[in-house]
């Protein structure tokens, strides 16, 4: 059996963060989740669920502006304030199982994030997975990607580039659920969301070399989001010895929600007993 618990902290940036965790009788291991751009937490409800009762617990925070957490909505004003709050959670999740390994698992943006994380000063962590991680942005022409950083500064909040839903998955119950729900952001990307995620992306290949924990990476042949060929810039360009890249044949962005999600969360568990 399975606990679901969920509180709020106080953000980087002063506003309330919403959480959510889901408590396994019997753990193993600790999982941290950072979402994507657009989403929030809830929707990683059944890839929670299904690692709780593999025996990892789980726990996801709404980035700012996300889901149920405060700001503008959409809206990341700087990538160190989702860093310092995905620190935070981390540190939560931790104390909740002192002395249990803790991994971080990022999708698509907060594939980015958690990149961007391990790479500065995070806490001790045992393991990083990332899905899809946005390291190659496939959305927005040249022209909009280059005037990004100079818009953000003059108007940030403006919306530049809507997302294509139907590029999230090849299930319609999936894109129709993403399309309707109410915390969901389906307005265009803000230029300084946009701006913040291109400036972090920019600047990887030069940190990836200071991640020496060992590496998981999922992706879709068929990313339209995110160029396939993320997964081997992250997969070359870390400093581990230890990386597993699992890429699948046919499948688009959200590789946990596509049809064969099943055969996704099996890779995931295996790797992560095996890192435990």
């Amino acid at each position: 059996m399975t606990e679901h618990v969920e509180e709020k902290f106080t953000g980087s940036a002063g506003g309330s963060v919403y959480w959510q965790g889901w408590l396994s009788a019997e753990a193993l291991g600790v999982v941290v989740i950072s979402h994507g751009i657009a989403e929030h937490g809830g929707r990683y409800a059944h890839v929670a669920e299904h690692l709780a009762a593999q025996g990892f617990a789980t726990y996801v925070a709404d980035h700012q502006g996300h889901g149920r957490s405060a700001g503008a909505r959409g809206n990341i004003e700087r990538m160190d304030v989702v860093t310092g709050d995905l620190h935070t959670m981390i540190r939560l999740a931790g104390e909740r199982h002192d002395g249990l390994p803790v991994f971080l698992l990022g999708h698509s943006m907060g594939g980015l994030i958690a990149l961007q994380y391990v790479t500065g000063e995070p806490a001790a962590l045992r393991g990083l997975i990332v899905s899809g991680p946005a390291v190659e942005i496939a959305v927005g022409s040249k022209f909009e990607r280059a005037m990004a950083g100079t818009l953000s500064k003059l108007v940030p909040n403006l919306g530049v580039v809507k997302l294509d839903s139907s590029a999230v998955s090849r299930d319609p119950d999936v894109v129709h659920a993403y399309d309707t729900d109410p915390l969901n952001y389906r307005g265009r990307v803000r230029v300084r969301t946009g701006a913040e995620m291109l400036a972090a992306a920019d600047t990887m290949a030069a940190r990836l070399p200071k991640i020496t924990m060992p590496v998981l990476i999922l992706q879709g042949t068929e990313d339209k989001l995110v160029d396939p060929s993320s997964a081997k810039v992250v997969a070359d360009g870390v400093g581990s010895d230890d990386v597993t890249v699992k890429t699948y044949d046919g499948l688009y962005h959200e590789v946990l929600n596509e049809p064969e999600k099943e055969t996704v969360l099996a890779d995931i568990v295996t790797w992560l007993k095996e890192h435990v």
